[in-house]
């Protein structure tokens, strides 16, 4: 109960979006030289990052990418189409700069923060940050994939590492994740928590054929039937049939809001987490930016469930915060458009037709 407090604590910080920097910043973008509205869902954005910062002109010079990595025992039941020591191969692929995410987080210049939240082995290396709760979770077709203590635990693993980076300066945060088979916690998830039947939240993950699908919408029927998850407590969803990683990230997530910072979420995995942070804390939901649609079948109607427009869509499922980090190019034009547009008065432009001479505006 102690860390459920904490837990609390930190949910109570989340305050709602600052609408006097809202209405400044959308005044601001009408006087700028354009149409009002024609940037679209870029504007909105403008807006949006004003309401999350307090400030009409922000930039982001310090972003990151948290990349949650964790096994998880369901994996036994055949769901995935790649063994689960591969998650372990993939976290070693990330520190050596080598997986989509380095790729494109180099681009974006962001850093790469790689977290161990569960990992069922051994990997020592300086760039991983160390916060594992338990060696990957039980197998949830056969009892709980971990206590609830071990759940929450793991919330405030993700908020650690958030308040790590934010005291290094970091101000913008993108949720990542690595763990085979995590798309099945994920469905499981999202079909207690929205009533959205497992055939409609359930994809084909790391590529599985149809007689496999068939078989993992099975085995998170039988794991829903066995745990019988409250969906009125997210909590106990969460530690009944998700993920460590599923977990750290929905600490990542209220705590990017309860410290005023946006967050882009990116694919399914994440956007689990995104539902569990605002079933949590419903404010938190004001602070998360959906950066895209995954190709991943469930995606979509959590996207609705959530009330969250995804900036791109671009047929990607690969996950592990490759989506986000695309998305922060997005964010940095919305940031330029702010800072280095012209305005009417400016650029001694007329900004509107009520501003033009009688005898100028006649044909």
């Amino acid at each position: 109960m102690e860390r459920e407090q904490i837990l609390m604590d930190w949910i109570q910080q989340i305050r709602p979006l600052d609408s006097s920097a809202e209405q400044a910043a959308a005044a601001h973008l009408d006087q700028l030289t354009k149409p009002p509205g024609s940037l679209g869902k870029i504007e909105e954005l403008v807006v949006r990052l004003a309401g999350i910062t307090g400030e009409t002109h922000v930039s982001y010079d310090r972003k990151a990418v948290i990349v949650m990595a964790a096994d998880h025992g369901v994996v036994e039941e055949g769901v995935s189409a790649f063994p689960a020591v591969v998650t372990q191969q993939m976290v070693h692929n990330f520190l050596a700069g080598g997986a989509a995410v380095n790729v494109l987080a180099r681009q974006a210049a962001a850093d790469v923060i790689c977290v161990n939240i569960g990992i069922n082995g051994d990997i020592e290396h300086p760039e991983l940050v160390q916060r594992s709760v338990r060696k990957g979770t039980a197998n949830m077709a056969h009892g709980p994939a971990m206590s609830r203590e071990e759940a929450v635990t793991a919330i405030l693993a993700g908020i650690e590492v958030v308040k790590d980076a934010y005291d290094r300066g970091i101000r913008l945060f993108v949720t990542g994740e690595m763990g085979i088979g995590n798309t099945t916690p994920s469905a499981a998830v999202t079909s207690v928590l929205t009533g959205i039947q497992v055939e409609a939240a359930t994809g084909r993950g790391t590529g599985i054929d149809d007689t496999r699908l068939k078989h993992k919408e099975q085995v998170i029927k039988k794991a829903i039937e066995l745990n019988r998850p409250d969906s009125n407590d997210p909590l106990d969803v969460l530690a009944k049939v998700g993920g460590l990683d599923i977990a750290g990230l929905t600490g990542v997530i209220l705590a990017a809001s309860a410290l005023k910072c946006p967050v882009v979420i990116d694919g399914y995995i994440s956007t689990t987490a995104a539902l569990i942070a605002a079933r949590l804390a419903p404010l938190s939901i004001h602070y998360m930016i959906a950066s895209h649609k995954s190709e991943e079948r469930g995606h979509a109607g959590l996207l609705e469930e959530l009330n969250l427009s995804p900036m791109i869509h671009l047929d990607m499922r690969l996950g592990e915060g490759t989506g986000g980090v695309l998305c922060l190019h997005i964010i940095e034009a919305a940031s330029r458009i702010m800072k280095e547009m012209a305005t009417f008065t400016s650029a001694g432009i007329s900004g509107s037709h009520a501003d033009l001479d009688p005898e100028e505006s006649k044909p």
